[in-house]
């Protein structure tokens, strides 16, 4: 059954539009459900309403987010629940549940960006960049190991390179193995984009038997088994391109011949292993380069949209907030190119928050305006009705 979605007619018009894409997602959303005879505190509109209010506007604490959604008059009206939300309420809902409802809007409003958003390098594919960044937890963490009086959880997703928008994710304990998410993120037909970090030479021949393409980083210091040279320009910045085994003889050599492309910057050499010879080698080391883009949007997400002042303490409650840290960047990102024609910047988001502020202020200062209207326009019908009598 469909979840009944009401919108708030008197929000900020700023605020409104950038949640305008959500509208018919959250139709189509799976509804949360009580889990007890009390009726649901809170749908799944206003937790995102809560959530996305969070990340915009630069809280550092769930505790400040409620404070807010109590005290400041804009949040409290337009933003929170009708009846206002407890601190118990909100925890619970984050901690406990929601993520399929999350899940299910962060993964259609990704659809919906894409079909929006421009893509910059479609000629070299359907690009997407794996990366992972640790998260610091606390102690009371105990899903989350890492060392010895150490809690971190680490955190796996996708970066759609040519639209520079997060897809697929995954939440593991800090000490996990990173290799096994790039089958679970890549898609046969998409070409990965990965550090040498997921240099695995078993791994090259099972995404080359999927049909999963990779370009990866590789360590210098890995055995070559020639088959074929390729042609390169001798002023060119790449100095090796080649058919090759990569691996040990007998030990881990790769079974499938891959293409192994060297290149050289500021007199540091690459080596980047691929199996896309449809590339000319300048592609490759292109496509090698915009693996950087994935780590400038995790260190312009984190540091912007405060993703990691954790409010949750559970696993179920950071996905939470990872997702719905998503979900804003996504609503950035529409939003920005809609109105602006241009990617997400944190001057567009500052320009964002004080926009809806200064709405929030004229609607306040409009609706004290309205009732000394009526009372005036009362005040002359009886002066005129007395006047009459």
């Amino acid at each position: 059954m469909p979840v009944k979605h009401y919108s708030r007619r008197h929000i900020a018009l700023t605020h409104k539009l950038l949640l305008e894409p959500l509208q018919q997602i959250l139709i189509e959303t799976p509804p949360l459900k009580s889990r007890s005879n009390k009726p649901l505190a809170m749908n799944t509109e206003e937790l995102l309403s809560i959530l996305t209010y969070y990340h915009l506007q630069d809280f550092l604490s769930g505790r400040e987010l409620l404070q807010a959604l109590e005290e400041d008059d804009y949040a409290r009206q337009f933003v929170a629940p009708a009846d206002g939300v407890k601190c118990s309420t909100f925890f619970d809902t984050v901690n406990d549940r929601s993520i399929e409802q999350l899940l299910f809007v962060f993964t259609e409003l990704q659809k919906q960006a894409a079909g929006v958003l421009p893509s910059q390098y479609s000629e070299l594919g359907d690009l997407v960049s794996i990366d992972g960044s640790l998260i610091d937890g606390v102690l009371s963490m105990h899903w989350a190991d890492y060392r010895t009086n150490s809690k971190k959880a680490k955190l796996y997703f996708g970066l759609d390179l040519n639209h520079g928008i997060p897809r697929k994710l995954f939440l593991t304990e800090g000490n996990g193995a990173e290799r096994p998410f790039v089958s679970k993120i890549i898609e046969p037909g998409q070409t990965g984009v990965l550090d040498r970090g997921y240099q695995a030479h078993h791994l090259f021949d099972q995404w080359q038997l999927d049909g999963r393409h990779f370009v990866c980083r590789i360590k210098e210091s890995t055995h070559k088994d020639i088959l074929e040279e390729y042609l390169v320009r001798e002023d060119s910045h790449i100095f090796f391109d080649a058919k090759v085994l990569l691996g040990t003889p007998n030990a881990n050599q790769t079974e499938e011949p891959v293409r192994l492309v060297g290149y050289i910057i500021e007199g540091k050499k690459y080596w980047v292993a691929t199996d896309r010879y449809d590339l000319s080698a300048e592609q490759i080391v292109l496509v090698h380069k915009l693996r950087w883009d994935a780590e400038s949007f995790f260190a312009w997400w984190e540091r912007h949209l405060n993703v990691y002042h954790l409010f949750a303490r559970s696993e179920n409650g950071l996905i939470v907030q990872i997702l719905s840290g998503l979900i804003t960047y996504l609503l950035l990102a529409i939003y920005c190119h809609e109105q602006y024609g241009e990617t997400v910047s944190i001057r567009r988001v500052r320009q964002l928050r004080i926009q809806i502020r200064n709405e929030a202020l004229q609607q306040a200062a409009e609706q004290i305006a309205v009732p000394k209207e009526k009372r005036k326009l009362r005040s002359r019908r009886r002066k005129r009705s007395h006047a009459n009598f």
